[in-house]
């Protein structure tokens, strides 16, 4: 079930975050992932509207979206690929009119992931939204 996420979710949303990043960004050092986990939730989580799914009463996955953009999606790692993902982001576009977002290019699951759901790639960036060297590709659906 996909409700409207809170403040008071953002403890359970960063554990999220933090264990999905370890499992699916292992380009990341662990410094990276320590540096961007307060920046995640005492900025970033205030400037995205954020939508979790809910399954028997647990927070398994979310998503963060602004203006025609995905902002992030992360499932919990147990529940990986048992759709919820598809779910998330079907409701972005369909029903939040999104449109792009923007993936770590070494994150190669996420890569096929956006691409089996129909997006593009329309563009890359050497540096991601930190300045750092991570490249980023740009999808459109």
């Amino acid at each position: 079930m996909l409700q409207k996420a809170s403040e008071t979710d953002f403890p359970i949303l960063i554990n999220i975050w933090e264990r999905s990043v370890k499992a699916t960004h292992n380009f990341l050092p662990e410094e990276e992932i320590k540096n961007l986990k307060p920046l995640i939730l005492n900025e970033y989580f205030y400037h995205v509207l954020l939508h979790k799914y809910v399954q028997d009463g647990q927070i398994v996955g979310f998503i963060g979206t602004s203006s025609d953009n995905i902002e992030m999606l992360f499932i919990d790692p147990e529940f990986r690929g048992k759709g919820m993902g598809r779910v998330l982001t079907n409701f972005a576009v369909t029903e939040l009119k999104i449109e792009k977002v923007d993936v770590n290019e070494q994150n190669l699951q996420a890569v096929g992931f956006y691409e089996k759901l129909g997006f593009k790639v329309i563009g890359r960036s050497e540096l991601d939204g930190q300045g750092k060297p991570y490249p980023l590709l740009h999808l459109k659906i």
